[in-house]
């Protein structure tokens, strides 16, 4: 049983953290109150921040009717569309004939991007609604791995059997990240693989990795981000991002009561 509820507060209660956790989920129906994602804001990544830092926010959904409105870059790591062509030199150095030249030197070469495009793969698409919502606003899941019976289709809910939760996301500053760094490696031997920060725009850092979307994901890995620096101008200079996968989360919170989180709350959270 995943009580998405319980773990979400736990979190929230456990690291201090300001913001609510989310869960990332797959589903056949929606949340009666949820709005299309790119409603909130043009920018997929801003969109999913604005949801775990706004008590009153809807839970957010996106599926291949609701991309009017969206970042394009965003349509790729989302797998909806395949990476634009003039995107190795956007990214890069830019070319005169391609947008004017407008290029945001992320990488050294539109040939970088390209092996970076290699690298990860394949982005699996998206088949049904992607939901991204609070976790303390969701009931007991008690199978994630259940879908919903084709007749279904088109109901607005989330019934349990519907829901196939992905991964759970965390922003937090960087005494709230460095804690649950540390928790994340309480029972875990991959010291050097277990938290990764791969390069890529901020919604692949909150939702393409964690959920394992692309191709050549490692497994038994948290993701840690945004490095990309275009999301600076609305991302909090004092902020982190965890994207965990659901297993992962799932251990951890098991894990928290054991964990110096609970043994030594003086060390995680000194006073000062």
């Amino acid at each position: 049983m995943i009580d998405m509820e319980k773990i979400g507060k736990k979190f929230k209660t456990s690291l201090k953290l300001d913001t609510f956790p989310l869960a990332i989920y797959e589903s056949r129906n929606i949340p009666e109150n949820a709005v299309p994602l790119c409603s909130v804001d043009h920018c997929v990544a801003k969109s999913i921040f604005l949801t775990s830092t706004n008590e009153n926010e809807n839970p957010v959904y996106i599926n291949n009717k609701t991309l009017r409105g969206c970042c394009p870059g965003s349509m790729t790591y989302l797998g909806f569309a395949k990476p634009a062509k003039f995107i190795k030199y956007f990214v890069s150095t830019g070319k005169e004939s391609v947008r004017g030249g407008a290029a945001e030197y992320l990488k050294a070469s539109p040939e970088d991007v390209e092996k970076f495009l290699k690298s990860i793969g394949e982005i699996k698409k998206i088949e049904n609604n992607l939901v991204i919502q609070k976790c303390e606003d969701m009931k007991n899941i008690n199978d994630i791995d259940n879908i919903a019976d084709i007749d279904n289709i088109g109901t607005n809910n989330t019934d349990t059997k519907d829901i196939n939760i992905k991964s759970i996301l965390v922003f937090g500053n960087s005494e709230q990240i460095r804690n649950l760094s540390n928790l994340i490696y309480f029972n875990n031997e991959n010291t050097f693989t277990g938290i990764s920060t791969p390069f890529g725009p901020s919604c692949a850092s909150f939702i393409t990795y964690p959920n394992g979307m692309a191709e050549n994901t490692p497994k038994e890995t948290v993701f840690m981000g945004p490095v990309d620096p275009t999301g600076n101008i609305w991302f909090p200079s004092d902020y982190l991002s965890m994207g965990i996968p659901i297993e992962i989360a799932m251990k951890l919170y098991e894990n928290i009561d054991s964990s110096f989180l609970s043994k030594r709350p003086e060390v995680a959270f000194p006073k000062r």
